[in-house]
């Protein structure tokens, strides 16, 4: 008989190793996205108010005891005064969506109302302009000399940074320019940029005809080469305009259209050399504007100032300002090249 042998033990499963932890699920995308977006509008709001806190406070330590800041605000008792009217930025037709930024329209309304107020006895622009559209610039320079004429108050153009080509263009319509040495101005000139991307159409297989009712409609368009009948065509057209910037310069300046053309081959000029050769009165800052407008109305220097703005509006133009001078220009032009004629200065 044979001897029962105990069954061997089952062999047991190895346990599953622990399970690694997971780490955190990060926030969704959107949300992170939301929450930097607040936080930098944050920060924008916070230097903006302290902007305007800063220089409020500022003007304050820097006026006289006896000056009431709510006069130059233009609040209180009326007294004859000075008017500030900014032209800051890219001189463009009519409104804009932007509650800081003013089309020619808008600015051309408000030299015809500040102009026609009994208490304001002169006008001074302030300009921090490269110029702008043919149109828009016109439009401004025409208000300035109608309230002129209309009403007989001394206007005075002040440069601040760049007031060239259509900035120039407006202050030309100005009894005086007062500018810094360092301005940049001059720029008389005109420009119309065409952007071809034929080449770029061809290469990506996107071909684009046009239907038209004669051979110059499409006039300027970028998919194709331009013709030698449409640059003549288009050169006239500069020429016209140019030969209106220059009536108008040689207008306010007092000099002959032969003499404005020497200046006038697009070349840009410090403040200094613009008083050099007779595009520029004196050198000087606002206040020196601001105190030229006084003398010339009869109410000497330092005359009570009604400014045209809030400062935070003015704050965001400024801002703006330096956005337009130094590339965003450049950008919006890329993503809109519509052929425009201008009088404005396009470098950077």
């Amino acid at each position: 008989m044979e001897e029962q042998k105990d069954p061997a033990p089952a062999t047991q499963s190895p346990l599953p190793p622990p399970a690694a932890p997971q780490p955190a699920q990060p926030a969704p995308r959107g949300a992170a996205v939301w929450l930097k977006a607040i936080a930098v509008l944050y920060a924008l709001s916070l230097f903006a108010a302290f902007a305007v806190l800063s220089r409020t406070d500022a003007a304050k330590k820097a006026q006289p005891k006896d000056m009431d800041m709510s006069k130059i605000a233009g609040l209180g008792k009326k007294k004859d005064s000075v008017a500030v009217i900014p032209l800051y930025g890219v001189i463009s037709q009519g409104a804009s969506s932007r509650s800081w930024d003013r089309g020619s329209q808008q600015t051309a309304k408000r030299i015809k109302m500040l102009a026609a107020k009994k208490e304001v006895k002169a006008i001074v622009l302030d300009i921090n302009s490269p110029g702008g559209s043919v149109g828009a610039v016109q439009e401004i320079y025409s208000a300035v000399l109608k309230a002129r004429a209309e009403h007989k108050k001394p206007f005075i153009a002040r440069f601040g940074e760049v007031s060239a080509s259509g900035g120039y263009y407006v202050a030309a319509a100005c009894d005086k320019i007062v500018a810094h040495p360092g301005t940049i101005t001059g720029s008389i000139g005109v420009i119309f940029s065409v952007a071809n991307v034929e080449g770029l159409m061809k290469k990506i297989g996107y071909k684009s005809e046009s239907i038209k009712s004669g051979k110059h409609k499409d006039i300027g368009s970028m998919t194709r080469e331009m013709t030698a009948d449409e640059r003549k065509l288009l050169q006239s057209m500069i020429d016209d305009s140019y030969e209106q910037f220059v009536a108008a310069v040689a207008q306010g300046r007092k000099m002959t259209p032969e003499q404005v053309k020497v200046l006038a081959d697009g070349r840009i000029y410090t403040g200094r050399q613009a008083k050099e050769n007779g595009l520029v009165d004196e050198m000087g800052d606002l206040q020196d504007a601001i105190d030229a407008a006084g003398t010339a109305a009869g109410l000497g220097k330092n005359p009570q100032v009604l400014s045209d703005g809030d400062p935070l509006e003015n704050f965001f133009s400024l801002l703006d300002t330096k956005l337009s001078l130094f590339g965003a220009q450049a950008v919006a032009d890329a993503v809109n090249p519509a052929p425009r004629l201008e009088y404005r200065w396009s470098g950077r």
